[in-house]
């Protein structure tokens, strides 16, 4: 389920469905080769444990939104852009989105440069773009762009192509950025923190589609608080997993869970999209790609494909399923 309901037993992180982040999304910018465009997608408007609908309510306010940035190759962050949300009265949420790079991008924390404060969520059909300086941001529901037939994943691969996200929804953080903010060639990660304690604590982390409901098993926990730098430590957790389901023979699964280890979506801007070799456009068929790695070879495709409704402009996903504009927008 590409990143979706990536608690244990297909559940929220921390309980918490506005701390689940879903899909990772970085692509060169349509018509101008300079800039990039990074997509976060977090919060499924629907759960399946437990079912039903989640909150309206977009982001958590206490939590941190982040999306980090390798320039170099060791896994560890060098650029970091950090998202904060707060509420009015009214329950209006607006945005104030950081960077930071160095050593603090590798850590946790609340500073860094403010590049856009300020900035409106949006909760109905219309999306409220902000522009300030080189950057370009959006945040706030949208159509879910992910695409999977879940229904048939958790009844043993047993796919009839029913598009279990065609009526879904997700809110999402899009980022326009100039590729001289960036580095040449970089691994991408994101992550949500929560912070209702006072102080953040990773929830929830990830780049490459479907690897955490399916492969991180009863290490979920380690896996969702952990750095992409240290995930050599789950290459056996998720051997393990790639032989119970694809057959894999011991030697074999091990190769192929360093394949997807670190967990990082590498991304040359000065590349066309196209994932796994570099980053992931909105209509890359990931699930494609994972099955065969997670069978050896014995289910190919879940028969769903791409969302016809994406947009040709910023923020390119669609537009929401349901109007949550009772929460105003605020002024």
């Amino acid at each position: 389920m590409s990143h979706h309901y990536s608690g244990p037993d297909f559940g929220f992180p921390h309980g918490d469905a506005r701390l689940d982040f879903t899909d990772l999304y970085a692509f060169p910018k349509p018509g101008d080769a300079s800039r990039s465009i990074l997509i976060m997608n977090v919060h499924p408007s629907v759960g399946v444990n437990p079912q039903g609908p989640t909150t309206d309510e977009p982001f958590a306010t206490q939590a941190m939104y982040e999306l980090k940035i390798d320039t170099n190759g060791d896994a560890v962050a060098d650029i970091a852009y950090r998202v904060r949300f707060t509420s009015d009265a009214n329950g209006a949420q607006t945005a104030t989105v950081l960077r930071v790079e160095g050593k603090q991008a590798a850590g946790t924390g609340d500073d860094g440069q403010t590049i856009i404060e300020g900035a409106p969520v949006s909760t109905a059909r219309e999306a409220h773009v902000t522009e300030a300086g080189d950057y370009r941001f959006f945040a706030g529901w949208r159509n879910d762009p992910f695409f999977f037939d879940t229904m048939g994943a958790l009844n043993n691969l047993q796919f009839t192509g029913d598009d279990y996200f065609a009526d879904k929804d997700v809110c999402s953080i899009v980022l326009e950025i100039p590729n001289s903010a960036l580095g040449k060639k970089m691994g991408l990660w994101a992550r949500t923190l929560e912070g209702t304690s006072g102080k953040l604590v990773q929830a929830d982390r990830g780049a490459r589609s479907n690897q955490t409901p399916f492969l991180a098993g009863e290490a979920n926990a380690a896996y969702l608080s952990a750095e992409p730098a240290d995930d050599a430590r789950f290459i056996p957790v998720f051997a393990h997993a790639l032989e119970h389901t694809g057959g894999y023979t011991s030697a074999e699964a091990t190769r192929v869970a360093g394949t997807l280890l670190p967990d990082v979506l590498h991304y040359d801007p000065a590349r066309p999209a196209s994932y796994p070799d570099n980053g992931r456009a909105l209509t890359d068929d990931v699930v494609d790609f994972f099955l065969p790695l997670l069978t050896n070879g014995k289910v190919t495709r879940d028969n769903v494909g791409p969302h016809k409704d994406l947009l040709t402009e910023f923020p390119y996903v669609a537009p929401p399923h349901k109007d949550r504009s009772a929460q105003r927008v605020a002024a």
